[in-house]
C-alpha cells in the first residue's frame, strides 16, 4: 500500500505535517498565555483617559487624521480578537475530546494553529487593500494585532501626554500674563502707547492661539524620540510655548523697570517741587529784604529782584501731566532738564538775597567793630576822652540812623579807628646827653 501525500488545506494550498501532541499543547499553552494578555491590553486600551480625551474632542489636523484610522483599528482589534478566541476555542475542544487525539485530530490541529483558515473582514483603510475578506493564520493574526495595538496606543499616549503637559503649563502662563497685564495697566503700558503694552497683547494672542490648538491637534505638538520604537516615545514640543514664556519674562522686566522709573519720577517730582519752593521764598525774602534795605541804607546800587520763573513752573506741570498719563518717555529726560534748571534757579535767588543783603551785612559789620574798639579802649582806661567820646558818636548816630549813608558812615568808623589807636599807642621816650662830672669831663 503506498504512502498517502499531503492532504490539499482549506485554501487549497499543500497541507503542512501534522504536529505532534506535544507540538499542540506547547502552541496551545503559548497562544493561551498570549490571548490572556491581548485581552488584558484591549481593555486597558478601552479604559485609557487619552482614548476617552479623544472620542470626545474636536479634533483638527495630523490628530484628526491618525484618531480616524486608529478608531477603526480599535474596532477591528476586537474583531480580530474576537476571531482570535473563536480559533482558540476551537482548537481546545478538538484538543479536549481525548488524551491521545487521532491523526486525524493532528490534522484538524494542524490546520487551525498553523493554517490560514481565519476568515477577517477587508482592513483597506488600514492597509490600502481592496479586498471584502481576507485569510490569515493564528500567528499572522497576533502579529497583525500586536502591530495595531502598538500604533494605536502610540497615538493614545502622545495625545494623552500633550494633553497632560501643555494646556495645564499654558493656564498657568496665561494666569501670569493677567497679573502683569494688570501691573502694566497700574503703570500706563498700554497698546499703542509703550511697546511692552503691545507685545503683551501679542502674547495673550499667541497662548490662546497655542492652547486652542493644543487641545485639538496635540500630535501636532509632540516629538518622537530618536531611536525609540516603544509606543508613546517622545516627548511634547514646547517649543512655542517656551518663546512665549521667554518674551513674558522679557515684558515683565520691562514693566518692573518702568515700575521702578514711576517710583524714582515720584521722588524726582517731590524734589523738584521742594527745589522750586525753596527759591519762590527765597526771591519772596529778596524781595522784602530790598524794600528794608532801601528804607534803612542810602545806597542806589541795591539790585532789582525778579519774579518766579513762569517758564520752569508751566514746564513742571507739564511733568505732572506726563506724569499722570503715565508718558514716561516723555518724563525722564524733561526731568533731567528741570533738575538742573532748578538748582540754577535756587542758587540766583541765593545770590539774588545775598547780593540784596550786602549793605545790611556791612552795616552790621561796622556796627561790630565800633563797639568792639569802644570795649578796648573802655579796657585802657580812656573811655571817657573827649575826642574818642566825640568820634564814637558821631560814627554811632550815622550807623543807627535811617537811611544809613554806608559811606559816610565808615569814614566815621575809620576816623574813630584811627583815634583809639593813636590814644592806646605808648608814649615816645626823647633822648638827653649824660651829664658831665666836676672836672668838665664826660663820664
Amino acid at each position: 500500500m503506498g504512502v498517502a501525500g499531503p492532504v490539499p488545506s482549506s485554501t487549497g494550498r499543500p497541507q503542512e505535517p501534522a504536529m505532534s501532541r506535544e507540538e499542540v499543547d506547547r502552541a496551545l499553552a503559548r497562544l493561551g498565555a498570549e490571548h490572556e494578555a491581548i485581552e488584558s491590553s484591549l481593555l486597558a486600551l478601552q479604559d485609557h483617559a487619552g482614548r476617552r480625551l479623544l472620542e470626545g474632542a474636536e479634533l483638527t489636523g495630523r490628530t484628526k487624521d491618525r484618531w480616524s484610522i486608529t478608531e477603526q483599528a480599535i474596532s477591528l482589534l476586537w474583531t480580530y480578537f474576537d476571531a482570535y478566541t473563536d480559533t482558540l476555542t476551537a482548537a481546545r475542544e478538538v484538543r479536549g475530546r481525548r488524551r491521545w487525539p487521532t491523526a486525524g485530530e493532528l490534522a484538524e490541529l494542524t490546520e487551525l494553529l498553523r493554517g490560514s483558515g481565519i476568515t477577517l473582514p477587508s482592513s483597506a483603510t488600514l492597509t490600502g487593500a481592496a479586498l471584502l475578506s481576507e485569510q490569515v493564520g493564528v500567528e499572522e493574526l497576533v502579529a497583525r494585532m500586536n502591530r495595531w495595538y502598538a500604533e494605536a496606543l502610540d497615538v493614545i499616549v502622545a495625545a494623552d501626554a500633550v494633553w497632560s503637559a501643555l494646556p495645564a503649563r499654558i493656564d498657568m502662563l496665561s494666569a501670569e500674563l493677567q497679573r502683569t497685564r494688570s501691573l502694566a495697566h497700574s503703570v500706563g503700558v498700554r497698546p499703542g502707547e509703550h511697546p511692552a503694552g503691545d507685545d503683551l497683547e501679542e502674547i495673550t494672542a499667541e497662548l490662546a492661539a497655542l492652547r486652542a490648538e493644543v487641545v485639538r491637534d496635540p500630535l501636532a505638538f509632540w516629538t518622537r524620540g530618536s531611536g525609540s520604537a516603544a509606543p508613546g516615545g517622545g516627548r511634547p514640543d514646547t517649543g512655542r510655548y517656551d518663546r512665549a514664556a521667554r518674551a513674558l519674562e522679557d515684558v515683565r522686566r520691562e514693566i518692573e523697570a518702568v515700575l521702578g522709573v514711576r517710583q524714582d519720577a515720584e521722588r524726582r517730582l517731590m524734589h523738584l517741587r521742594d527745589l522750586l519752593s525753596r527759591a519762590d521764598r527765597t526771591l519772596a525774602e529778596a524781595r522784602q529784604a530790598r524794600g528794608e534795605v532801601l528804607a534803612k541804607i542810602a545806597a542806589s546800587e541795591v539790585p532789582v529782584v525778579s519774579g518766579p520763573p513762569t517758564a520752569l513752573q508751566e514746564q513742571l506741570a507739564a511733568a505732572a501731566e506726563y506724569r499722570r498719563r503715565s508718558q514716561w518717555h516723555r518724563l525722564s529726560p524733561l526731568l533731567e532738564s528741570l533738575e538742573q534748571r532748578a538748582e540754577d534757579e535756587l542758587l540766583r535767588a541765593r545770590e539774588s538775597l545775598t547780593a540784596v543783603t550786602a549793605p545790611l551785612a556791612v552795616r552790621a559789620e561796622l556796627r561790630g567793630r565800633l563797639d568792639a574798639y569802644k570795649a578796648k579802649v573802655a579796657r585802657h582806661g580812656m573811655a571817657e576822652d573827649p575826642l574818642l567820646v566825640e568820634r564814637f558818636d558821631v560814627a554811632r548816630r550815622m550807623l543807627w540812623s535811617a537811611p544809613c549813608d554806608l559811606r559816610a558812615a565808615e569814614a566815621a568808623v575809620l576816623r574813630y579807628q584811627q583815634a583809639a589807636a593813636e590814644a592806646l599807642a605808648p608814649p615816645r621816650t626823647e633822648h638827653r646827653p649824660e651829664p658831665a662830672d666836676r672836672t668838665g669831663e664826660h663820664r
